[in-house]
């Protein structure tokens, strides 16, 4: 954790098992970690080894068979439905490989409709959205569909709408997955400016050892749904 930071997530003892018949499987197994406000951290490991159940876990979109998650000490595993979904609007902003963009609205609009969901005022929604896609250098695509858009410019598109509400953390689950390598170094760039400059947390799930160790204040790995290791990172790009 960066000197004099202030903890926003505590993880403690996490375990996940899901059940398919009468077959318990084990995804997360007694994990621990805590991430300081303004930390870059990644989560590294191979496939299967409960990555992506991690984030989920973090952003509300699933729930815990035991232990604790605490963000700004509020606990995830005792919130109810209506809570959890407050908490994805405006605790948190995920970016997915896939870019999970609608794909019959424009980027301005997927991002405004972000904004609706964040209950920001309807004659402030079109303003704010652009200015935000400006950021990410997307103020001449505005109005450009998903279909018409470059796999970078997708993404760029995924990280704005994450942005609309002003989040405490962003959490992205293998954001440069479908990119070529120049396109992933740029998206990279980008994240790395909104936590050195900006102070966002960002907490990174990849399988890609030099991007984790490149970006980040600290890199955990996985293996078979338990910690194995955590070390510092690097410099960002």
């Amino acid at each position: 954790m960066r000197d004099g930071a202030s903890m926003i997530l505590n993880v403690k003892d996490l375990s996940k098992t899901y059940t398919k018949g009468d077959i318990e499987i084990p995804a997360l197994r007694d994990i621990s970690f805590d991430v300081g406000e303004g930390e870059f951290v990644s989560i590294v490991g191979r496939s299967g080894s409960g990555k992506s159940t991690l984030l989920n876990l973090i952003g509300g979109l699933d729930t815990p068979t035991s232990g604790q998650i605490l963000f700004r000490n509020a606990d995830l595993a005792a919130m109810k439905r209506p809570d959890l979904a407050g908490h994805r609007r405006r605790s948190v902003g995920m970016v997915f490989q896939s870019f999970n963009l609608i794909p019959h609205r424009t980027a301005l609009e997927n991002v405004v409709l972000a904004l609706t969901f964040g209950g920001v005022p309807r004659r402030e929604r079109k303003n704010l959205a652009s200015g935000i896609l400006q950021d990410v250098g997307l103020g001449d695509r505005l109005d450009h569909k998903p279909a018409e858009l470059s796999g970078g410019e997708a993404q760029r598109v995924a990280i704005a709408r994450a942005l609309a509400n002003k989040p405490a953390m962003l959490l992205l689950d293998e954001p440069t997955g479908n990119l070529d390598t120049a396109t992933a170094g740029e998206i990279m760039g980008i994240i790395c400016g909104l936590n050195r400059e900006q102070g966002l947390t960002v907490l990174l799930v990849t399988h890609e050892e030099d991007v984790a160790r490149s970006a980040s204040d600290t890199v955990i790995r996985l293996l078979d749904g338990q910690i194995v290791d955590r070390s510092g990172g690097g410099p960002g790009p």
